[in-house]
Formats: C-alpha cells, structure tokens, sequence
C-alpha cells in the first residue's frame, strides 16, 4: 500500500490543490505546510503550464501569475525538498504531458522520488495513452493517479481495476470552478469503482463549501478542493496563509464530523 492508499485508512481524506509558484515558490512551501498543518491529508500541487485546457479561469490566472513570476519544473522540484523538510504529507503532482515529456519520462519520476512527490495526475494523459510514462512511474514508485469523469460509462471497471493511489472522480463536466451543484451520479459512479477495485475514490471540480464536501463524503472517500483555494491565493497573496489554513481547518472538519 503505498503512503497515498494510507491517507484515507482512517477516515475522509480532504485533499487540497495549490498552484505552484503562485505567488511565489517560497509562499507555495508555506501554503502547502500550513495545509497540512491545518488538517489536509493530501496537498496536490499544479505544475503551471501556458495552455492548462481542463482548468477554469480561477486556475487559468494562477497558472499565469506562477510563469510569469518565474515558476519552473526545476524551481517546484525544489520547493517540495524544501517542503519535505518540514512535513511528510502525500504530495500529488498536477501537471500536463508536455512538461514531463520535455523532462524525460526517466528523469522526471526519479526527481519525483528523489524529491519526494508520491503521485501524478496528468489531465490531458487518456487512460489507453498513460503506458507511454507509467512504467517509469511505477519503476520510481510514484502512483499515477485515473481521473474518471461523467462519460467514462464502460470504461468505469477498466480504469478502476488498474488504479494507482485514489481515483479522481471529476464531479462535472467541463472545467475547473466553483459550483453551486454537482451535476454526476457521483454515487452511482462510486458504486460502478467499487464493483471494480477497492481503490479509494476523491470527488474533485467544483466543490467549495462544507455542506457540498459533507455531502460527498457520504458516498466518497474524499473530497478534493481546488479552485476555492486558488480563489483565497489570488485575493491574499502574499498574506494568504492563514485565511488558506482556516479554510481548510472548516472543510476538513465538516469531512470529520459531519459539518
């Protein structure tokens, strides 16, 4: 089982979603520390990227501000040493195919071991594509997490069977953002994953507020937060720790006690 799989043995696993190197790299190390202080149980981190296509604008103008303030694969790499340091929390890469590409498939999953990254969502890797980097994945330990979506339909067991770490179980089609609903059968979705595998299943895109992640952990074993938490970094910049901690403090607590 690997340390990923562990973080949802206890109870709802909130996992929370940060831009890297936005503001700052330095304030991503604090952002993703105090995250796990703050109660998150897994802290994926976006590699920013020019054309992000499954994001929405909140992510979009994060990705922006990360490159343009000098954001690069090298500097994230170094900034999870850094962060390893002072917290053992399951670190999740979120990045597209290009940048691990131009890395090198080798190069880029022993750098993640070496550096401590335990898993990679690639959103723009179909699941019949991801045998193009897996094996290096799995050669340095690092899990490639499946995302399943609304229209996977027959693809649903497949995917499941051969799940890595969790499966990110995209909640609505279309892209990243707050919502005011989730629009999938997401219990319907989880019954067909657990016909399949005993892969944990984290409900992901459009979820904000305790109510909807209470209400998803019902039928899921976690919730994840993406946009909500980018939101805060964009309005506090460089002040935006410790609103990011509180709100993660109120979203785990309502995983943990039923709001």
């Amino acid at each position: 089982m690997s340390k990923i799989s562990d973080a949802f043995l206890k109870e709802k696993a909130f996992i929370a979603f940060v831009t890297g190197g936005d503001p700052t790299l330095d304030m991503t190390v604090e952002l993703v520390v105090g995250m796990a202080e703050a109660g998150a149980d897994i802290v994926e981190i976006g590699i920013p990227f020019s054309d992000p296509i499954a994001e929405g604008e909140v992510i979009q103008r994060a990705n922006l501000r990360a490159l343009d303030a000098g954001a690069s694969v090298v500097g994230i790499f170094d900034a999870v040493r850094r962060i390893r340091k002072r917290t053992r929390v399951p670190i999740v890469f979120l990045t597209y195919l290009n940048p691990v590409f131009r890395y090198g498939y080798d190069e880029f999953f022993a750098e993640c071991a070496d550096a401590g990254v335990d898993g990679i969502i690639v959103p723009d890797a179909p699941f019949e594509e991801q045998g193009e980097f897996k094996p290096f994945a799995r050669k340095h330990g690092v899990d490639v997490i499946s995302l399943i979506s609304p229209t996977s339909e027959g693809r649903i067991a497949k995917i499941a069977a051969e799940a890595d770490g969790y499966i990110y179980l995209v909640s609505s089609m279309g892209v990243t953002g707050v919502r005011s609903s989730i629009s999938a059968d997401v219990p319907g979705i989880v019954a067909s994953v657990r016909r399949a595998s005993n892969a944990p299943v984290a409900v992901g895109f459009g979820i904000s507020t305790p109510e909807q992640a209470c209400g998803i952990s019902r039928v899921a074993d976690g919730v994840i937060v993406g946009s909500a938490i980018v939101k805060i970094v964009e309005e506090h910049g460089e002040d935006s720790l410790a609103p990011v901690k509180d709100y993660v403090r109120t979203m785990k607590r309502a995983l943990s006690k039923g709001i």
